[in-house]
């Protein structure tokens, strides 16, 4: 958050690249680095890799913010970048903290990847989940899971069943909160998402969507570090850590 917004394109974006892909080398993930032109710009995938076993789990957030705050209450401020505290450098944090604790030993094929450029359908010259798409369009073979977590940072976090997502690895997922007692997953349908689990979705690949929506400050210039909860992002890394090591 420090670095600044970002943007595809900008300096912050650039600077935290470099940030996860040093983060993730460190905690000892092999790291690949996918680069695609689009609108004169580079959209950048980091992935931490790990493991040739099956079964192959993907698990994905995306790290860019929003070019404009059109969800902002102040019309002044609508042509400003969004922060992106909780959307989605909330995903990022959890994923990189599970780079660290994960065993390196697990008998599984484990993908840890930022995702770019999700953020910015609506405006002109771009659309929704662009790096999922790209991602998703490159893979050499097929995934077991892929499970994408997106806004979970959230201090009155409230994670309920997404609609579009595979409800048979959505359900394991929940099942595995609910043995934890995380009070953070609720067990009940309610949004169905256009995120970055949509591409895997359309082809074939069983993909859920850990998201709360119900989010204030979504697409505003107040998404701040102020507005995520450690408690939150502990209860979503928890819930993911055991159903990686315990649950499948």
């Amino acid at each position: 958050m420090k670095m600044g917004p970002r943007t595809v394109g900008s300096r912050a974006h650039a600077q935290v690249v470099d940030w996860m892909v040093g983060e993730l080398k460190s905690a000892g993930w092999t790291v690949e680095i996918q680069e695609t032109p689009y609108n004169g710009f580079k959209i950048r995938n980091v992935a931490g890799k790990r493991g040739a076993a099956k079964p192959w789990i993907i698990l994905g957030a995306h790290f860019d913010s929003r070019l404009w705050a059109d969800q902002d209450s102040d019309r002044s401020k609508r042509k400003s970048p969004v922060p992106g505290a909780n959307d989605a450098a909330s995903g990022v944090a959890v994923l990189l903290e599970l780079a660290r604790v994960l065993p390196k030993d697990m008998d599984k094929r484990i993908e840890l990847v930022m995702l770019d450029a999700e953020d910015n359908g609506d405006i002109p010259g771009w659309n929704w989940c662009l790096g999922s798409e790209v991602y998703a369009s490159r893979l050499a073979g097929k995934p077991d899971a892929v499970v994408i977590i997106d806004m979970i940072g959230d201090a009155d976090l409230n994670i309920y069943r997404e609609r579009a997502s595979d409800q048979g690895l959505t359900s394991e997922i929940f099942r595995t909160a609910a043995r934890l007692k995380i009070p953070q997953f609720i067990n009940e349908l309610k949004y169905e998402m256009d995120d970055d689990h949509i591409p895997f979705l359309r082809r074939g690949i069983r993909a859920a969507d850990l998201i709360d929506f119900d989010y204030p400050y979504w697409h505003t210039t107040a998404d701040t570090a102020d507005k995520v909860s450690a408690a939150s992002l502990q209860a979503v890394g928890d819930v993911l850590l055991a159903w990686l090591t315990e649950g499948r």
